[in-house]
């Protein structure tokens, strides 16, 4: 007797009455392959699972190696750049070359990193590239003076290439310190759920301020008198061996903090899943070729078309991912992020208006000195009693950055991420208003509490919000059936564009308080425009930014 087909079939009990113990014994092997290409897979994203807290804290180490050597550039750049007899018409040309650079090509990283295919993980390769340019440019611009020496012995030439050299280490360093942000924050949101996203966020705004602090302590002892000064030669060879040290231990930490799946190529993704070169063993991966795929996987068995063409539309944006085509991204992006973008670039050209003049503002108007008077009058050396202080202002803003963003976990349930940043903008700008109006010492260091808060509410609402926002990009994509708009944006690209903000501030603070002192006659407008800058950001952030529900 021969059996047809449909005989055979029709003997066979349902799937769910057929050895289901096999299925389940391969269900665990199966989901660890389906998770492991969650990072590019055309299927949809997999949640990640729940870090530990020690490996979050791990991967904050970069922001508090990162902020350590930030403190020691603004602690030291002024006087290298005049040891090294920087004229004063090209200390502008200094601090714009920088962010022009970060602003045109931070979002080319971050769609690069986005579309990175090193087995190392999509992010780490960039963080490691950028660690390296920050210690060359940090090399440069505290040694550029010594190396000089060493290698020309012309003394007429030896000015213009010692201002050549720190110039270069100046901009190649805050290039890349800059940069290094968009990519480590790119890395959390790839590995972390959204629980440990907002946790890591905390973290890193915790260590930053605790490695500013660090720093400004560091740069404000004198090393010049010390046993390692005179072994070394000058207290900037000291600087930049304690702060290469401490960067590069702290960046190691980060980069072996959370493992990071490689991003794979869709044509092996599909030779895994879909190539069978004989029969399904029943329960096995090759399954979905037998109708038995688990319910949650059931979107995959449309993949047997893929033989005609593997490449989906989003991935032929990506492949095919140009400036010209990343621009058209970027100003495509949807309202609600450049809203975001805005409210960000506001609350940064607020921030770094009254930072970047705090130290002069505490020398001049504050303890009234002369930065122009003679440096052996006592004029001058009240200003230079002021920048001190300031300096200590500085320190203060950091740790209360660090108090700050532990409170804002506490914080976080009572008011939502719409009170946190409506607070940070808002305390900020009434205590500017205050120091501008009042400008005593110790109100001023008093009121230096309340820059932390603002410098920790930029370093983790925008982004909370970003993640909220992929969230929420994600429910849709899964209650859609997994498809989703091409718009040749990643994480990368939009971690990007918020960090393009800063650039874009540290641009409009360059060229335009310049001339706001120049007209003024006095450093005091800087504070009272920092002040309304703020305060307009936290009408902006109350109507105009979305927040997710």
């Amino acid at each position: 007797m021969t059996l047809t087909k449909q005989d055979f079939s029709a003997g066979l009990p349902p799937p769910s009455e057929l050895g289901i113990a096999g299925m389940d014994s391969s269900r665990e092997k199966e989901k660890a392959v389906l998770e492991s290409l969650a990072g590019g897979d055309p299927f949809g994203s997999v949640e990640p699972v729940k870090k530990p807290s020690g490996r979050l804290i791990m991967h904050s180490m970069a922001m508090l190696g990162r902020e350590f050597c930030y403190a020691v550039e603004a602690a030291f750049v002024t006087p290298v750049l005049l040891s090294v007899g920087l004229p004063k018409s090209l200390y502008s040309l200094v601090w714009l070359i920088s962010p022009i650079l970060g602003f045109v090509l931070q979002p080319v990283v971050g769609s690069a990193s986005d579309h990175c295919t090193s087995g190392w993980g999509k992010r780490r390769p960039y963080i490691l590239a950028l660690g390296i340019m920050m210690l060359l440019g940090m090399a440069l611009y505290l040694n550029g003076d010594l190396m000089v020496s060493a290698l020309i012995p012309e003394r007429g030439k030896q000015r213009v290439w010692a201002i050549v050299i720190t110039m270069l280490g100046v901009v190649l360093f805050d290039f890349a310190a800059d940069f290094i942000d968009g990519p480590i924050k790119a890395y959390l949101f790839d590995v972390c759920s959204h629980q440990d996203k907002e946790k890591g966020l905390h973290y890193h705004a915790l260590l930053t301020g605790l490695g500013g602090a660090l720093g400004y302590l560091t740069g404000a002892m004198d090393w010049g008198n010390s046993v390692l000064g005179r072994f070394l030669g000058s207290e900037f060879q000291v600087m930049f061996i304690i702060a290469a040290l401490v960067f590069l231990i702290c960046l190691t930490v980060h980069l072996c903090s959370i493992p990071e799946a490689p991003l794979r190529d869709d044509s092996t993704e599909t030779k895994l899943l879909l190539k069978v070169d004989g029969p399904s063993e029943y329960g096995s991966i090759e399954s979905v070729n037998n109708g038995y795929l688990k319910p949650g996987y059931a979107e995959k068995k449309t993949l047997s078309e893929l033989g005609k063409s593997t490449e989906t539309p989003q991935t032929q944006v990506q492949t095919r991912m140009t400036v010209k085509c990343l621009l058209k991204a970027l100003l495509s992006m949807p309202s609600h992020y450049r809203c975001l973008c805005v409210s960000h670039l506001i609350g940064w050209t607020a921030f770094l208006s009254n930072m970047l003049f705090f130290t002069d503002f505490m020398g001049q108007i504050v303890y009234h000195g002369n930065p122009y008077a003679p440096h052996n009058s006592t004029a001058y050396l009240t200003y230079e009693r002021g920048v001190e202080i300031g300096c200590w202002g500085m320190c203060i803003n950091a740790i209360s950055s660090s108090l700050y963003s532990y409170l804002q976990k506490a914080l976080l349930p009572y008011i939502g991420l719409k009170g946190l940043y409506f607070i940070g903008y808002l305390l900020f700008g009434i205590g500017t208003g205050f120091i501008g109006l009042f400008p005593k010492v110790y109100s001023t260091l008093a009121l230096c509490s309340l820059f932390g808060v603002m410098s920790s509410t930029l370093y983790t609402v925008p982004f909370n919000l970003i993640a909220e926002y992929h969230r929420e990009e994600e429910s849709q994509k899964e209650q859609n059936g997994g498809e989703a708009e091409a718009t040749g944006r990643g994480k990368g690209i939009d971690c990007a564009a918020l960090t393009c903000m800063v650039q874009l501030a540290q641009i409009i603070v360059g060229v335009g308080l310049g001339f706001l002192v120049s007209a003024a006659g006095s450093v005091i407008v800087v504070v009272i425009c920092a002040s309304a800058v703020a305060l307009t950001g936290c009408c902006f952030v109350a109507f105009f930014v979305r927040y997710v529900e």
